[in-house]
């Protein structure tokens, strides 16, 4: 079953609360004040995130950088929650991506709280993609909203974009989307058989057909399949399918962690760098909880004037496992793999 999606405002229970943060990549530098990263290796360890102030209490991040410069990250819950920045580093609440529930949420989930948001823009557009489900279900739906300006309080609901079934197999949930070689995909999925992929219309942000093929991305070989959160980046004309393994939301008993495969195509087949498919429980380790910073998940990569930045949450166990921001640059290695740096 998925995890469970608490209420925001309950620091030990603010699952899924808020988007993590996007960098603000200044100069050379890949965040405010700190010099580019060395040549990544391999072998590197899990680094700390780096420090950010302000409102950071947040879950399954989101970040976009506007055309003045202002990032803004969006969250699970509260109508999709927003905190804002100019430098990247100090954060501050804005209110929502909504400021009305739409009707259809109710069908989906009862409190009409949404989570998981993934926030792009293309053709002068932002899009923004949500999910609406409950606890433990997959009777669950993905949504889209467009805004011209993406800030807070912009959005208009364009309504349903898929949805499953407990007769389904897999969850629609945490959407991401990738735009390649001409076409559009979104990637979802959460536990069940894990993470599925369906074609988009890229006029329409919607199934490029009525009935879309779902294609197989990641699984896990063993109950209770704990895989979700997928998020595809291109590098180089290879794509790389971030994941989240293990258990999400519990606080400091999280074991979140970020695994990662590579594939020649965006719809796979995906192998880590022992070549086992993600479809047989692959995935190679790219960031793992360590010291306070417990549960490492719920990622997704801005990527940001010729950078990535990899954006995530934790759960910090010097503060009674609150969930929190967690940003750190991501380099490539000279093999093409990700690499998580300082």
């Amino acid at each position: 079953m998925n995890a469970p999606r608490p209420r925001p405002g309950h620091r030990l229970r603010a699952v899924l609360a808020t988007t993590a943060v996007t960098a603000a990549l200044v100069g050379a530098g890949v965040l405010p004040g700190h010099a580019a990263p060395a040549a990544p290796t391999a072998s590197a360890g899990h680094p700390d995130p780096r420090p950010v102030t302000g409102d950071t209490e947040v879950h399954d991040p989101s970040a976009v950088r506007l055309k003045d410069g202002t990032y803004v990250v969006y969250s699970t819950h509260g109508g999709i929650e927003a905190r804002t920045s100019r430098d990247g580093r100090t954060w501050q609440r804005a209110g929502s991506a909504f400021t009305d529930i739409p009707d259809w949420w109710r069908a989906y989930s009862a409190e009409g709280d949404p989570w998981a948001p993934e926030v792009t823009y293309r053709d002068g557009v932002y899009w923004l993609y949500y999910a609406v489900s409950s606890f433990g279900s997959n009777h669950s739906a993905i949504g889209l909203a467009t805004s011209r300006s993406g800030r807070p309080g912009t959005w208009e609901d364009r309504g349903k974009v898929f949805s499953t079934t407990t007769g389904d197999h897999y969850n629609a949930i945490d959407p991401a989307v990738l735009q390649a070689r001409g076409r559009l995909w979104m990637s979802f999925g959460s536990y069940w058989t894990g993470i599925r992929m369906i074609e988009l219309d890229p006029a329409t942000g919607k199934p490029r057909t009525a009935d879309p093929e779902v294609l197989h991305l990641a699984t896990r070989p063993d109950e209770p399949y704990a895989v979700e959160a997928p998020y595809i980046v291109e590098h180089q004309g290879s794509y790389y399918l971030f994941v989240s393994y293990d258990r999400c939301c519990a606080g400091t008993d999280s074991t979140y962690n970020i695994r990662v495969g590579r594939a020649a195509h965006p719809a796979g087949p995906y192998y880590d760098r022992d070549g086992t498919a993600m479809t047989d429980g692959g995935g190679e380790l790219l960031l793992a909880g360590h010291g306070r910073y417990v549960g490492t998940g719920g990622q997704s990569v801005l990527r940001d004037r010729g950078r990535d930045v990899l954006v995530y949450h934790y759960y910090d166990a010097d503060d009674a496992g609150v969930p929190k921001l967690g940003l750190n640059p991501l380099s490539w290695g000279k093999d093409g793999w990700p690499v998580v740096t300082p």
